[in-house]
């Protein structure tokens, strides 16, 4: 079949339109019809060449959609259900997924930087030629070939636009306060960096009855929207890690128990670390340079058991996740509308970059079939 899809030709380069022909599912896929797709950081860290990626390839990882055919073998989902897509499709028999890790499964996590599905090998192309996948997902089209185990079944009055996001940015953020940090009523917690998955570790601060949820950014206004999502306090980047974690330290009577830091710059990790009371734990989310390297204070990590935490897709489960997440949207406990700020169409997918760019949108959804549930 034919499909519409924003292609990125090269590391550096533009997105264009084009028109790209999608092979149907084979067994254990599914092919789903995209109604929305957020526009995540992690996509640009593909597009400037932060996470190496394997081109001409159709970015997006934050898809939600309708079944529309399914290959042989599949049994999870049924054509016409709404599906959120998750880009961590764990086989469940590798070690990882035995530990109980499937977020970091071994046989997702190879295949994805091979730019194919589980099996290593596009359904995409054109002219006879592969275009590669991102993420096992490509959501910047009209429809996707994804593994049967990338789809969520969702309720159907849940808003694409909403379910989209749950697919990374919300599960990362939520999760990474739930499940990686393991946030309890009355825990202090800090946000460093008021993107969307900021904004969305924030939400999931509130839900978890945190008692004080300090914002941390070099931004005014994306401290102001943090205020208005459940932050208790702001502090402005003070031009140092010293400086910012001591304010960050001041506004939380002494430390935090969870420092969450999602902007994968090393100063900022530096401050989340050293924002943190006794026990507290710095948890890394943002993805750095390769090259990056991280220096701490030692003494302070026996001494005050201080903790640095990685946390990878909120260290969720999602099909356990993506369900209690948008439970709990539905009730009013998490206003996820609320990250929303943009919605454009796929043929202005360069202008939902800028606006991530420069920091004037909260999030951006790809409107691929009218937004409707």
């Amino acid at each position: 079949m034919k499909v519409r899809a924003a292609v990125l030709e090269e590391t550096g380069g533009p997105f264009a339109v084009h028109e790209l022909d999608l092979a149907p599912p084979g067994p254990g896929e599914v092919l789903v019809r995209l109604r929305a797709s957020g526009v995540c950081h992690s996509d640009q860290n593909a597009i400037d060449g932060t996470a190496p990626t394997r081109c001409p390839a159709v970015l997006g990882h934050e898809g939600a959609g309708v079944v529309e055919a399914v290959g042989p073998g599949v049994s999870r989902v049924g054509l016409g259900d709404h599906v959120a897509l998750s880009w961590a499709p764990s086989c469940g028999q590798c070690s990882e997924c035995i530990r109980e890790l499937p977020h970091l499964c071994a046989a997702a996590w190879p295949a994805m930087g091979e730019g194919g599905l589980l099996d290593g090998t596009s359904r995409l192309s054109r002219d006879g030629a592969p275009v590669f996948h991102y993420s096992l997902i490509s959501s910047f089209a009209d429809a996707c070939v994804v593994p049967e185990r990338s789809c969520v079944p969702i309720p159907a009055d849940v808003p694409f636009a909403i379910a989209g996001l749950v697919g990374c940015a919300v599960t990362t953020g939520v999760g990474a306060v739930w499940h990686t940090a393991g946030v309890r009523p009355g825990d202090r917690v800090a946000v460093l960096g008021c993107g969307g998955v900021g904004l969305s570790a924030i939400l999931g601060a509130v839900a978890a009855g945190a008692s004080e949820i300090v914002a941390v950014d070099v931004s005014g206004a994306k401290l102001a929207g943090a205020r208005e999502l459940g932050a208790t306090a702001t502090v402005l980047w003070a031009g140092s890690p010293e400086a910012t974690a001591e304010a960050v330290r001041d506004a939380s009577g002494g430390g935090v128990d969870a420092a969450i830091e999602a902007t994968g710059r090393v100063e900022a990790m530096q401050a989340a670390f050293l924002s943190t009371r006794n026990r507290g734990a710095a948890v890394l989310i943002g993805i750095p340079r390769e090259d990056a390297v991280l220096s701490l204070p030692a003494l302070s990590i026996p001494r005050m058991e201080r903790r640095v935490l990685g946390s990878i897709y909120g260290s969720s489960r999602p099909e356990r996740d993506f369900p209690l997440i948008l439970d709990l949207y539905r009730r009013g406990r998490l206003p996820l509308d609320r990250l929303v700020s943009h919605s454009l169409p796929l043929e202005r997918i360069g202008e939902a970059f800028a606006l991530l760019a420069n920091g004037d949108a909260r999030r951006v959804v790809i409107d691929l079939n009218g937004g409707a549930a």
